[in-house]
């Protein structure tokens, strides 16, 4: 296991089987299924036959855990705690835009209730109502 540098990665390929993986991030397949019990976050799905499948997104993530743990010699504990002020960095942002879209949802349904008690139902011709039922109103 040399420190060559990264490996021109396929960006063509939706999927990688950890095999696959592990030569891309030269490291032996247990490292990344020792890597799976320790991130809660790395969580590669399975196929039918139980083969771990990477996806871009999950490479991408144990590409910055290698360099995490092997370039800037950070311990296991080091890099999820990382990995978690980054996510509470996400959640507070999201959880703003959430905030903000729901003022705005309860505006809208504010004003809807407000032209709904206004608004009085058309009136139906004395004509037109024996005509069978309506569809629509």
């Amino acid at each position: 296991m040399g420190a060559s540098p990264h490996k021109k990665i396929n960006t063509d390929r939706l999927f990688y089987r950890i095999g696959e993986i592990s030569t891309i991030l030269e490291v032996e397949p247990h490292v990344l299924r020792y890597w799976e019990t320790e991130f809660p976050f790395l969580k590669p799905r399975k196929n039918s036959t139980g083969q771990r499948i990477y996806t871009r997104k999950d490479l991408e993530l144990v590409l910055q855990i290698k360099n995490l743990l092997y370039k800037e010699k950070y311990t296991i504990a080091g890099v999820r705690k990382k990995f978690g002020e980054n996510k509470l960095k996400k959640n507070s942002v999201s959880m703003e835009t959430i905030q903000g879209v729901k003022k705005r949802l309860k505006e809208i349904l504010d004003t809807l209730n407000r032209d709904l008690r206004s608004e009085k139902p058309p009136a139906v011709p004395e004509n037109k109502q024996d005509k069978g039922p309506r569809l629509f109103l």
